[in-house]
């Protein structure tokens, strides 16, 4: 039975804390870092796997909680997945095999119920692959740069640091980062305290609440911004390059309301001190909800408030929005697989939507909704080739090919479905309930359901089941006789004009009467 599931690492241990250091080097496009992870032993053990992709490994032992240090097995040579510069000859080894992962063999066992320390020293590539820890290029008054930024969601932290890198493994974070002096050094959390080491500077940063390693984030680069502080209190800043601050206020100010609109309609607070967004010239998504940094490529970001022409702002503060929902639905309460991928983006989807239009009303944002998202969704749905939006992941190395635009449009209409059909009250009673119940841990698409049937009184995940799990949709027929009868029948759209009558779906009907 277990092998109908996701791959995931042994449960033999369970972190609970990172205590991260990393100085990245911009001479040589590498990084060094310590890690020290907290790890709850739940069952005897003499190995410890955990993920890491070109990342070379020096030196591994574990510190238990009585002080015994417990050493590795004399292996030799350190030999990575990934790269081949990643192997390095270390005098006490770790042995790495698999996709993605790095076993560490002890000396000894850690026993049953114990807790421990797992030190790791090791070396990465800032590389130009957009994941990881990864270099991205700002070119200036012919001038060229380069600053070091992260992009981990779905599965590249393990390109970062050696991590437990599934989504249910959530774990508080304290991050310090070595720069020089000059550069400006972001994560999730408000600086907490600035020293020097030699001639570059010490930054560390306040501990993160739980949360997921994808959204663990780091910036450093030569950076600019504007800022101000939300009425509820958040410190809210944009981030640019040199003398691009002035592109930057339009998304400052749409964030700084949005964000507390959504405090309110979640009823729960923005839990962060701070949030900054950050314009990043080399990035593959349109934007990443890193919890507290969020990252973004210029143009989702940065307008010109004076000569963007409309269709720029609107992209803009979408893109804001979507991002600032994630920092509830996605950050604060995270699927517990990727699987369920598709509900972070849905929801998202239309809750960014749902605030830009509370905002902006001329805009008539449900209009341009239907033709980019439901209209795309019934396109691509009416295809054979198409699939459900609900895939089970089985690795996590599927994730990027299974997410695409069905998953993404479907979703969004999909959620716009239940909100029409339950109301607006009911819909928002649940989404509250959901996020009170699973904040700082992890759901299913199940729980969800679970909230808005138990806040509306209708059995929703009796009738969204098909929604989510079967490819295509219906199309309703609908004829009357004898006057006053109606008869609906339904077969599910084909482009090609196939019939498959394989699937039954549950469609909200209105009927209006003269």
């Amino acid at each position: 039975e277990m092998s109908d599931g996701p791959e995931l690492l042994p449960a033999d241990v369970k972190p609970s804390h990172y205590d991260l250091k990393l100085q990245p080097n911009f001479e040589d496009f590498t990084f060094a870092g310590t890690v020290k992870i907290s790890i709850d032993v739940i069952k005897e053990t003499d190995t410890i796997t955990l993920h890491a992709t070109d990342i070379a490994i020096s030196s591994a032992q574990v510190t238990l909680a009585d002080g015994t240090v417990v050493k590795t097995a004399p292996k030799g040579l350190i030999s990575m997945t990934g790269s081949s510069k990643a192997k390095v000859h270390a005098a006490e080894g770790v042995l790495s095999f698999t996709e993605e992962t790095a076993t560490i063999h002890l000396a000894s066992p850690l026993p049953a119920g114990g807790k421990g320390v797992l030190e790791l020293v090791f070396k990465g590539e800032l590389n130009d692959k957009m994941c990881g820890f990864y270099r991205a290029k700002a070119q200036q008054n012919g001038k060229e740069w380069y600053m070091a930024v992260t992009q981990h969601e779905p599965t590249d932290c393990r390109r970062t640091m050696p991590c437990f890198d599934e989504p249910a493994l959530k774990c508080t974070f304290d991050v310090t980062l070595v720069v020089a002096k000059d550069l400006t050094a972001l994560s999730n959390m408000p600086v907490k305290s600035e020293g020097a080491e030699g001639d570059l500077k010490v930054v560390s940063f306040d501990r993160t609440p739980l949360m997921s390693t994808y959204l663990l984030a780091l910036v450093v680069g030569s950076l600019e911004c504007v800022e101000s502080q939300t009425p509820k209190g958040v410190q809210y800043r944009v981030y640019t390059l040199p003398g691009l601050t002035h592109q930057g206020k339009f998304a400052l100010d749409v964030g700084m309301k949005v964000l507390d609109f959504f405090s309110d309609y979640f009823g729960e607070a923005y839990p962060l001190p701070k949030l900054d967004m950050v314009a990043i010239p080399d990035f593959s998504a349109g934007a990443m909800e890193n919890w507290g940094l969020v990252t973004y490529r210029e143009t989702a970001l940065l307008v010109d408030d004076k000569s963007s022409p409309l269709v720029s702002k609107q992209r803009v503060a979408y893109v804001v929005a979507h991002e600032l929902a994630h920092q509830w639905f996605g950050n604060l309460v995270t699927m517990e697989w990727w699987t369920d991928l598709w509900l972070n983006e849905g929801f998202a989807t239309w809750v960014g939507n749902f605030a830009i239009d509370h905002f902006f009303k001329d805009w008539d944002i449900w209009t341009q909704f239907v033709s980019q998202y439901t209209n795309r969704a019934l396109a691509l749905d009416g295809l054979k080739s198409s699939h459900p939006i609900e895939v089970p992941v089985k690795k996590s190395s599927e994730v990027n090919e299974i997410f695409d635009e069905i998953s993404y449009c479907k979703g969004a209409a999909v959620i716009m479905m239940i909100t029409n059909y339950l109301g607006m009250d009911m819909f928002q009673a649940g989404i509250r309930a959901y996020l009170k119940k699973h904040k700082y841990a992890n759901a299913k698409t199940s729980d969800l359901w679970g909230a808005l049937s138990e806040a509306s009184g209708k059995d929703v995940a009796e009738f969204m089941g098909v929604w989510t799990k079967e490819v295509g949709y219906p199309v309703v027929s609908v004829s009357r006789s004898d006057g006053d009868t109606l008869t609906l029948s339904q077969e599910r759209f084909l482009s090609n004009g196939e019939a498959d009558t394989r699937c039954t779906w549950w469609v909200p009907v209105s009927v209006g009467l003269p």
